[in-house]
């Protein structure tokens, strides 16, 4: 098991219009539409939270986004530097939600990289009921220092709001889908199969200005299952400054040769919004 602990220097989030929503679940990918989610609706303008994060439930019409900036540089007895940028853009017509979600993370260690990763999902949402919603999505990783180079996930589904008040909001989400991934090292390693996606989203009201979160996503093929897990707890210092912190957990079923099971990672997130 390797663990990792991210410092972020600064957050800056661009607001194009209103909340937004994305969701993702392979390879982790499910996260970076999770991070910038979590950036973005930290602080709402009245420090109320955004409990909703499924289907279009809590979106405003019309377009939104932001972009979300981090990063970390030291020197001394040790040389080292962290990007991390985010950006999502949605549209909602009342009725239909489109999303799109990007995240890229670089890292290097006395000038040698040591992550280079970028994430996307682009997601279709449609409520039937208030409780009810279908979605479709694709999603996808090329990450150089995971035992895929790349990872694509092309699923539909249907949604549950179990809970949906002021302070306890969970919804769940399933569907199947196609994998298309391509494994390191390997000579003719790329993997085409059937795969089926779940994810659980749950978040409750600790206070007026801090909630806390807790987002399983589970991918399941032949090849391999993966599990992410992210606990975060989010307080709002103003109405335009918050403090993030988060705990995220992934583990493979069956990784490559040469790679760990589990990665936990603890991060620290600096946001601002406007």
């Amino acid at each position: 098991m390797k663990f990792t602990t991210v410092g972020a220097a600064t957050v800056a989030a661009l607001l194009l219009g209103s909340s937004a929503y994305a969701q993702n679940a392979f390879n982790g990918v499910d996260q970076a539409s999770e991070r910038n989610e979590d950036l973005r609706d930290a602080i709402a303008d009245d420090l109320e939270v955004e409990q909703n994060t499924f289907g279009n439930s809590g979106r405003k019409l019309g377009f939104s986004g932001s972009v979300a900036l981090r990063g970390s540089v030291s020197n001394g007895n040790t040389d080292t530097a962290d990007l991390g940028i985010g950006s999502d853009m949605t549209y909602f017509d009342g009725t239909n939600g489109y999303s799109l979600e990007l995240s890229y993370d670089y890292s290097e260690d006395d000038g040698s990289k040591t992550e280079e990763s970028l994430f996307f999902d682009a997601e279709y949402t449609r409520d039937f009921t208030p409780n009810f919603y279908g979605f479709a999505k694709v999603q996808g990783s090329v990450d150089e220092f995971s035992s895929y180079d790349s990872d694509y996930f092309v699923g539909f589904g249907a949604g549950y709001r179990v809970y949906d008040t002021a302070d306890v909001s969970w919804a769940v989400q399933g569907g199947p889908g196609y994998r298309v991934a391509s494994l390191r090292d390997i000579v003719d390693g790329e993997t085409e199969e059937a795969a089926f996606s779940a994810s659980s989203n749950f978040s409750y009201r600790l206070s007026d200005t801090a909630y806390l979160t807790n987002d399983t996503d589970i991918l399941a093929s032949e090849s391999d299952t993966s599990v992410v897990n992210e606990l975060g707890v989010t307080v709002a210092m103003s109405e335009m400054l918050a403090l993030r912190t988060t705990l995220q957990t992934k583990y493979h079923t069956d990784p490559q040769p040469g790679f760990e099971e589990t990665d936990n990672t603890f991060g620290v997130s600096l946001v601002f919004n406007y």
